[in-house]
């Protein structure tokens, strides 16, 4: 029986342990307010009432260039819904400038620091990640991985 109660105080000791050492969660409402490649800056608190794509992606990912099309045509057709692309990686702007000019969007884009990414948005995982904010500022929708029309039409309720 004293060994079944060590076994067991030691598995709650080392779940507090895993859970202290995960990373903290994204903030219901966080905040984003950065510089994009053509000079402008695109802050999220301008764009409440509005839907918000938020997708950190890099010129090396091929999924994230698959989804670049989706993105691009579902902000152009809607309104509503706004877009900010993270270019998650180390390189040159003009490497990043080049790259629009094969793989234009319709969105503005900006270079993250991968050393400093944004405070209030978890560091990326993996490639793409795309938070879709709702109205209210809230994340509505963390998604890792390539995501569609489809996708964002479910979380947005959006209909064509």
């Amino acid at each position: 029986m004293k060994f079944l109660f060590a076994a067991l105080v030691f598995a709650a000791s080392a779940v507090t342990a895993v859970a202290a050492e995960t990373p903290a969660e994204v903030p219901a409402k966080p905040e984003l307010s950065i510089k994009t490649l053509d000079g402008k800056t695109f802050n999220l608190a301008d764009h409440k009432g509005n839907w918000v794509i938020l997708n950190f992606w890099a010129t090396w990912c091929s999924p994230c260039i698959e989804e670049l099309p989706a993105l691009s045509k579902f902000v152009s057709a809607h309104k509503n819904v706004h877009a900010i692309g993270l270019a998650y990686e180390d390189t040159d702007v003009a490497e990043i400038k080049e790259f629009l000019t094969k793989h234009p969007v319709s969105y503005p884009i900006a270079q993250i620091d991968t050393f400093d990414p944004p405070k209030s948005l978890e560091t990326p995982r993996g490639l793409p990640t795309t938070y879709v904010v709702a109205p209210d500022g809230s994340i509505a929708k963390k998604f890792m991985g390539p995501i569609d029309e489809a996708a964002l039409r479910a979380v947005t309720g959006i209909k064509d």
